[in-house]
């Protein structure tokens, strides 16, 4: 594209932004507005964005890049999508994802064996299965005290909670505003982005996960059944083992 392309683009863009009232922010609710052309934003701005994306250590909100390039939050979401849609295209190993809220640079789905060979080689950093139980109670209960994990688990939760909360996965959000004023905890962004969702509604519904009514129902006959037959078994032994009168 040469320099009088490039200004070109850069005109049909302005005055397509114009239109929406401001180059950062914009009506949304506005239906009478075009759709925003990605292909007509100029080659610089797509670099500033591509740059500033992959420098990010978290994921960056569009309307921070909208008013960073000085173009609208619609115009942000438009472009990524499209670079997302670009790297795609071109079978590349990486995408341009929205994340907690923002956008930020990952690899693509189809090297996740690969990825994931190489940073868990060698590491024995793996969260145990006690602090996955107690990740998931307060993804879904939050915002959660010590004492409602804990008697959901079954088991004390102190130590699982601190180990957490130095990760940065939880943190304390509130105040029980009963007796003890308890620590109520919920998740961070860091939980988010380690999962790959932008918000908690995207969490899988816990009902997907249930057995149905005749599942369980089945389980615990054949839970019981086994309870008899073992209990026949001991009472026979016993027999056996007693002394003869």
């Amino acid at each position: 594209m040469t320099a009088d392309d490039d200004a070109e683009a850069f005109e049909i863009l302005a005055a397509q932004l114009e239109n929406e009232g401001s180059l950062v922010d914009s009506d949304v609710n506005n239906r009478d507005l075009p759709d925003l052309d990605p292909t007509l934003v100029p080659a610089d701005v797509r670099a500033a964005l591509e740059a500033t994306l992959l420098v990010a250590t978290d994921p960056v909100p569009p309307t921070v890049l909208a008013q960073l390039l000085e173009v609208s939050v619609e115009t942000i979401e438009a472009l990524c999508d499209y670079l997302a849609d670009s790297y795609a295209q071109e079978e590349r190993g990486f995408t341009i994802s929205r994340i907690a809220g923002g956008y930020r640079y990952q690899t693509a789905d189809a090297q996740a064996p690969y990825v994931e060979r190489f940073v868990l080689e060698g590491q024995s950093t793996r969260l145990s299965s006690a602090a996955l139980e107690t990740l998931a109670i307060v993804a879904y209960k939050q915002p959660v005290s010590r004492a409602q994990i804990a008697s959901i688990r079954g088991v004390n939760v102190d130590g699982v909670t601190r180990t957490l909360q130095q990760r940065g996965y939880i943190k304390e959000v509130a105040r029980d505003p009963g007796p003890g004023n308890a620590a109520m905890y919920g998740t961070t962004p860091l939980f988010l982005e380690g999962i790959g969702i932008d918000s908690l509604n995207e969490l899988p519904n816990l009902s997907d996960f249930v057995p149905e009514a005749e599942v369980v129902e089945t389980l615990e006959a054949v839970l019981l059944g086994e309870e008899t037959e073992l209990e026949d078994e001991a009472a026979t032994d016993a027999q056996d083992a007693s002394p003869p009168t």
